[in-house]
């Protein structure tokens, strides 16, 4: 088969193509033919060894991506063989993700893919959704779980709301039954995050931003989830509720976070970082199926007439799509692994 493989933590250009035998499925695991790759910000961060140093001698990248079971290993239902699938944390701890032609993943990193959801959506799931759902459900008082009418009455801010995770917060909350408000930098991200289906666009380099989320939400928002920590809490401070929370998954620009104790004191906020190898299996496992029945009811559709453009590369240009995600390129970037 057919993989991309690297060595030693550096630019893209570390990337190989190479050829190596196909797996074989262990005991509780599969093997999947791999039809579609997703890149994450985390999968250049771990090649390049900001994210954490290289675990094993030679690894192939990426967490997520979607195709069909095609082996099984003991203990796994031989049914399960032809189940269209989506993948997720695939090379997370392991040596081997998604950018190859097959790879081995316990069954439940394999989550079956309603045949009305293609494989560009299963593949943009994973690290975006799983996160998303996180941020939603970590609230004082709101839902674990989400589902239709869950966070009906609530009000959530998605900072960043044309980029992958804030596409995924759109999309969920608004299936939840929230109010949703997407922050943006420029009018055509605004026209994405509409696409996406939030109610409210608000252009932060051109409006009162903070003005503007009040007269929405005159009580202030229930949640924020934040890309950016550094460059937008004083913001989200002041259109946040009392005892309001602030789920934040990034810190993009990197600018250092002060925070002001008493006026925090008096909000009672709830600041919750996140980062989805540390969330703990169980809020994984919940946000994996709250996600599974969204795709179901078709709530997380992909494509630019939905908001997440969709960004493309054959498999032998992986580095490409690595440079892509690291320079920021707009809507999800996907390698088609297998024709």
């Amino acid at each position: 088969m057919k993989a991309i493989i690297y060595r030693d933590n550096g630019g893209p250009d570390v990337l190989q193509l190479v050829k190596r035998d196909q797996p074989t499925p262990g005991p509780g695991a599969v093997r999947v033919q791999v039809v579609v790759s997703g890149v994450n910000p985390t999968d250049w961060q771990a090649r390049s060894g900001i994210a954490h140093r290289k675990l094993f001698p030679e690894i192939t990248p990426h967490l997520d991506g979607a195709g069909v079971i095609d082996a099984v290993g003991e203990g796994v239902d031989a049914a399960r063989v032809g189940q269209r699938v989506w993948l997720f944390m695939a090379a997370a701890g392991r040596p081997t993700g998604t950018a190859a032609e097959f790879t081995v993943v316990p069954a439940g990193q394999a989550v079956p893919l309603p045949d009305e959801a293609g494989f560009d959506v299963g593949a943009s799931l994973g690290v975006p959704a799983l996160t998303a759902h996180r941020a939603l459900t970590v609230a004082e008082d709101g839902p674990r779980r989400l589902y239709p009418g869950a966070l009906d009455g609530k009000v959530v801010l998605a900072a960043g709301g044309a980029g992958a995770v804030g596409h995924a917060v759109i999309q969920l909350a608004r299936w939840a039954g929230a109010t949703v408000v997407g922050t943006v930098s420029g009018p055509e991200k605004a026209k994405l995050a509409t696409a996406a289906g939030a109610h409210h666009v608000i252009n932060y380099r051109e409006d009162d931003a903070a003005a503007a989320i009040r007269a929405i939400a005159p009580d202030g928002v229930d949640i924020v989830a934040e890309v950016a920590l550094g460059a937008n809490l004083a913001l989200d401070l002041a259109v946040l509720r009392t005892r309001g929370t602030i789920a934040t998954y990034a810190n993009e620009g990197g600018q250092a976070v002060e925070l002001n104790v008493g006026q925090n004191m008096v909000l009672n906020t709830r600041l919750q970082f996140l980062v989805l190898y540390t969330a703990g299996p169980q809020a994984r496992a919940t946000a994996v199926e709250d996600v599974a029945t969204a795709v179901r009811d078709g709530a997380l559709p992909v494509g630019e007439e939905h908001g997440l453009p969709l960004v493309r590369f054959p498999l032998h240009r992986t580095a490409d799509a690595h440079r892509a995600v690291e320079t920021g390129t707009v809507g999800k970037v996907l390698v088609d692994v297998t024709p």
